[in-house]
């Protein structure tokens, strides 16, 4: 029973061993076939992209071998282009070098004729030079000189006719131009001048303010100083008290701050109420008071002149104009004066007559800055006003109106004119009366210092100088050829405001006496 037990388990592992088997190697086929399956779709996969691959290769080599060919077709027709220039170039230089050939040639046969003919020249110049020798030889014995004596006596006479007509020629030049130039001038000034009508100023270094007492000059003096002090502080000038009765001074180089302690000062005197906190509240009242009052003049002037619009800042500048003075010319004035004359003289001459009144009335702008920036006022007013955007023309104006720089414009020039014309006025600036001496004195001496002068007066101011000469030492283009030189040295060596003008004058008196 026992055998049978394990028979029968013996035979049912075998079983079970014979079934997992065959289990086993279904499996394995299955698996086999799908590997074969896939294998034979990679298979044609791979084959159709070597297919397509080969394709493409042969498609694009055939695009390659066209455009190849299309290149070499195109390189071998520049080849043949290039031959043919060539070729033209080449039958060119044939024909020139069979032009230069001939050319060369006929160059040598002239060259042959003109050295036979310089031979032939150089025979009949040794035989003309033997024949001036021997004339040279006789005209020496007979006049008894040299041919360097000679030649000296004739260039000596040469150059004295060649001076004379060199000076006559330049005197009836000069003398045509002055009559033109002197023509148009003397229109065109005379219709300026008589349309300006301005007043005489005095130069205004100080101002003076009038007390109602003597007992005033304490208030506003205060305990220790402290209100002259305050004052002084505040408006940053200096006050002046001294003997001068019911006055005191103010003192500054600043013509604005000068002028607003002056309005200051009669305000308080007005007030009564002199003291550090009411003087600190004035002051800054009345300096609101003058920047409106200044812009407001500023736009007055510009609105007057009718130049159109110009630049806020430059507008203040022009009002600050109204407290400066040059040589006792208010430069405000001097500014509206010059302007007015650009203007009419730009009128005259077809110009544009804005710009010249807007050129003139800025040339001195920079007068209103000199006293608060280093450097001179054409220097400071040219750099202000190219900041703020002013044209050329202006800019050039400020600029050359001294002379300083070379005036590139025509309306330079009518500015430089107007400010020579408005400065030289009679009035319009004073000079001190040493000053005034020493330059008549240095005027004079340099007219003596010339040979042939007799004597010399400065008369009209120091504004012509008159010169008399020796009628036997200089003849009358001599004279002329003087006051050509007198001129250059009091240009070259002499300081003067307007222009000098020179009289050279040659007298000959014959006097007889009847008995």
């Amino acid at each position: 029973m026992d055998l049978m037990i394990v028979a029968s388990g013996l035979t049912g592992l075998a079983l079970g061993v014979l079934m997992m088997f065959i289990i086993a190697k279904a499996g394995l086929n299955k698996n086999q076939q799908k590997a074969d399956l896939l294998l034979k779709e990679a298979q044609s996969k791979a084959d159709t992209m070597v297919k397509q691959a080969v394709l493409d290769g042969r498609t694009q080599a055939h695009e390659l071998k066209i455009a190849a060919e299309k290149e070499i077709k195109d390189r071998k027709a520049e080849v043949t282009d290039m031959e043919n220039k060539l070729l033209r170039r080449e039958d060119n230089l044939n024909f020139r070098d069979e032009t230069l050939t001939s050319k060369e040639k006929q160059l040598d046969e002239k060259s042959a004729q003109l050295s036979e003919k310089m031979s032939k020249l150089d025979e009949k110049e040794k035989e003309l030079q033997a024949k001036i020798d021997v004339q040279v030889e006789e005209l020496e014995r007979v006049a008894s000189l040299s041919s360097a004596e000679a030649k000296t006596e004739l260039f000596a006479i040469v150059e004295k006719r060649m001076e004379s007509e060199t000076m006559a020629y330049i005197k009836e030049k000069e003398d045509e131009a002055k009559t033109i130039a002197d023509e148009k001038a003397r229109n065109i000034v005379a219709l300026s001048i008589q349309r300006i009508s301005q007043e005489e100023a005095v130069e205004r270094t100080v101002s003076v303010v009038a007390l109602p007492s003597e007992e005033m000059k304490g208030r506003i003096i205060g305990r220790e100083g402290r209100n002259i002090k305050a004052i002084e502080q505040a408006t940053g000038v200096d006050l002046i008290i001294d003997d001068t009765p019911e006055a005191i001074t103010v003192s500054c180089f600043d013509p604005v701050r000068r002028e607003i302690a002056r309005l200051a000062l009669e305000h308080l005197i007005k007030d009564g109420r002199i003291q550090p906190g009411r003087i600190e509240e004035v002051v800054n009242r009345i300096k609101k008071e003058m920047d409106a009052h200044i812009a407001k003049v500023g736009e007055e002037t510009v609105f007057k002149l009718g130049i159109g619009r110009m630049d806020r800042e430059i507008v203040k500048l022009i009002g600050r104009l109204k407290y400066r003075y040059s040589y006792g010319q208010n430069a405000l004035q001097h500014s509206i004066e010059v302007a007015n004359l650009c203007g009419y003289m730009a009128a005259e001459l077809g110009l544009n007559q804005n710009l010249a009144k807007r050129a003139g009335l800025l040339h001195d702008i920079g007068k209103a800055l000199d006293t608060e920036a280093e450097g001179s006022h054409i220097e400071l007013g040219y750099k202000f006003c190219k900041k703020h955007g002013e044209r050329e023309v202006v800019l050039n104006a400020i600029q050359s109106h001294h002379g300083e720089v070379e005036a590139k414009f025509l309306t330079s020039n009518l500015v430089i004119a107007a400010d020579t014309i408005s400065a030289a006025r009679p009035g319009a600036r004073y000079e001190s009366l040493q000053n005034y001496i020493n330059r008549l004195e240095e005027l004079e001496k340099i007219t003596k210092s010339f040979d042939g002068v007799d004597s010399s007066y400065a008369i009209q101011a120091g504004r012509e100088v008159r010169v008399m000469v020796v009628p036997e030492k200089l003849d009358d283009l001599a004279c002329h050829k003087l006051a050509r030189d007198i001129k250059d040295k009091i240009e070259s060596d002499l300081t003067y405001p307007g222009q000098i003008k020179v009289t050279v004058i040659r007298e000959t008196r014959s006097c007889e006496t009847a008995k």
